[in-house]
C-alpha cells in the first residue's frame, strides 16, 4: 500500500487525459442543460455514437487525423487541447504541491478549467461547479489545518460581498450591470480556497490578467469596444489557481 501511494503521482498523469475528456463533455452539454453521464458520445456532424477506440484522449483525434471515423467530417481541435490542458496541469500541481495535496490542486485546475471554457464560450458560471468549490475549499482547509477555517469562511462571505457591492455600485453609476452574479460566487469559492487573505491578490492579478487579455486582443485581432461583454471568469480562475500555488501577494518582508 505504501508503494501504491509512492506513486500516485504516476496515476495522477494517466487519469488527467482522461479527466480532460470528460472535462470537454462537460463543457459542452452542461451549459445546454442535456445529459453528461447517461448519454453516449456523438460526432457532432454526423450523430455516429462513438466507440471506446474514438475514445482515447489525445491519440484518437491524432490517429484519426482530427476527423469523424464514419462521416470524414473535420473534429475540432479543441477536444486534444483541452486533454493535454488537463494534464499540464496534473503536471504543474505536482511540481508545486506536495503528496496527496497534488489531487486537490489538480481537481482545482481541472474545474477552474471548465468554468473558463464555459464562460468563454457562454458567459456564464455555472452554479454546479461555482458552489461545489465552496465546501471543497472548507474540506481541504479542515484536512490541512482546520483552526484556519474561520479565516476562510471569512474569505468566502467577502468574495461574494466585494462583487455584489461592486456590481450594484457600477450599476448606480452607469446604469447597466457590469459583472455577473457568477463571478461572485467563483470569488466566494476563492475565499473559501486562499481565505481572505488571499482575495485582493486574486483581484490584483485577475484585473491585470484582464487588462492584458484586452490589449493583446485588440493588437492582434480587433479593437475591443468598451461596451462590449466580456468573460472575466477566466481570469478570475486564473488569479484563484496563481494565489493558490504560490500563496497570497504580500508586500515588504513578513
Amino acid at each position: 500500500m505504501a508503494e501504491v501511494a509512492a506513486y500516485h503521482w504516476v496515476f495522477l498523469l494517466i487519469a488527467a487525459p482522461c479527466v480532460g475528456s470528460f472535462l470537454g463533455l462537460v463543457a459542452a452539454r452542461l451549459p445546454e442543460g442535456r445529459a453528461i453521464v447517461w448519454s453516449r458520445s456523438r460526432c457532432p456532424h454526423c450523430d455516429h455514437v462513438l466507440g471506446w477506440l474514438e475514445l482515447v484522449p489525445v491519440l484518437s483525434w491524432v490517429f484519426q487525423r482530427g476527423t469523424c471515423r464514419a462521416c470524414g467530417h473535420t473534429l475540432s481541435w479543441r477536444y486534444p487541447a483541452i486533454e493535454l490542458a488537463a494534464l499540464g496541469i496534473a503536471i504543474w500541481s505536482l511540481a508545486v504541491t506536495p503528496g496527496g495535496l497534488a489531487w486537490a490542486t489538480a481537481a482545482l485546475g481541472w474545474s477552474l478549467l471548465t468554468l473558463a471554457i464555459i464562460d468563454v464560450r457562454h458567459l456564464i458560471l455555472p452554479d454546479e461547479i461555482t458552489l461545489s468549490l465552496i465546501p471543497a475549499g472548507f474540506a481541504v482547509t479542515w484536512i490541512l489545518d482546520s483552526a484556519r477555517l474561520p479565516h476562510h469562511a471569512a474569505g468566502a462571505v467577502a468574495g461574494f460581498l466585494f462583487v455584489v457591492i461592486l456590481r450594484w455600485a457600477y450599476a448606480l453609476v452607469r446604469g447597466r450591470e457590469g459583472i455577473g452574479m457568477g463571478d461572485a460566487k467563483l470569488l466566494a469559492a476563492a475565499g473559501a480556497w486562499v481565505s481572505w487573505q488571499g482575495l485582493p491578490g486574486i483581484v490584483l492579478i485577475s484585473a491585470a490578467l484582464a487588462l492584458a487579455g484586452h490589449i493583446i486582443w485588440s493588437a492582434l485581432f480587433e479593437r475591443m469596444e468598451l461596451t462590449r461583454e466580456i468573460p472575466f471568469g477566466p481570469y478570475l480562475a486564473g488569479g484563484l489557481w496563481l494565489t493558490w500555488l504560490y500563496g497570497p501577494i504580500t508586500i515588504g518582508s513578513q
